[in-house]
């Protein structure tokens, strides 16, 4: 049973809920279902059924493409207050899961079934809305993965990462191992190792196991922008 605090805090990152019926509120919180997936678990692999939409109200999940030969892009993350519209689209187009899908921290969310969630599209304007805002912004973040994967320069992406860990986390530590980096911008690990050794001979960063240090924010930030 979904408590009045947890209702509190869902409404608190899906503000859609409050904009609909009392009806459509009393129905989505009976039916939806309270779930926590550990940090490195699998969601979902390529071909799989998707058998729930989760809406993340703590932690952080990874959507990526696996190529054959082993090497990962990253599609987008999904944070609190947000869901997989790759998983909405393949529950309302009843497909397989096309990508992979694994949780990086530990995700606490409500789950909704395929069944209600394709019958909530068709009966209250709000989930519609949700769902279509689901599609548009992901679609528009996607696009971009692509146009940087086959347009910009690897070193330029790897720029692009350290601005937006910076950003987000406040300090210039970047948590992540060469090959997280190399997943987050389309390339090999081995690319990226070349690519960080330069930047450390150019003093821009320094880099230990599983971290890399800016040491130079301002051409970091102006290589980001090229």
């Amino acid at each position: 049973m979904i408590s009045s605090v947890q209702k509190a805090e869902f409404s608190q990152h899906f503000p859609f809920i409050q904009q609909t019926s009392a009806d459509f509120i009393d129905t989505f919180f009976d039916q939806a279902q309270l779930v926590e997936l550990p940090a490195g678990s699998t969601i979902l692999e390529e071909g799989q059924s998707c058998a729930n939409l989760v809406l993340v109200t703590n932690g952080i999940g990874r959507v990526y493409k696996l190529s054959p030969s082993g090497r990962e892009v990253t599609l987008y993350r999904i944070h609190a207050g947000e869901s997989c519209v790759l998983t909405a689209s393949c529950i309302m187009n009843q497909d397989s899961f096309p990508a992979m899908a694994e949780v990086e921290q530990s995700i606490r969310g409500l789950m909704v079934s395929p069944r209600n969630v394709r019958e909530w599209f068709c009966r209250d304007p709000e989930w519609q809305r949700f769902i279509f805002g689901l599609l548009s912004h992901r679609l528009a973040s996607i696009i971009q993965v692509v146009e940087e994967v086959a347009f910009k320069r690897i070193d330029v992406r790897l720029a692009e990462q350290f601005v937006r860990g910076m950003q987000q986390s406040g300090d210039q530590m970047i948590k992540k191992t060469h090959a997280e980096l190399a997943a987050d911008v389309g390339s090999s690990r081995e690319v990226v190792s070349r690519i960080l050794r330069d930047f450390s001979q150019r003093e821009l960063i320094s880099s230990g196991r599983g971290f890399i240090e800016i040491l130079d924010r301002p051409s970091i930030e102006a290589l980001a922008r090229q």
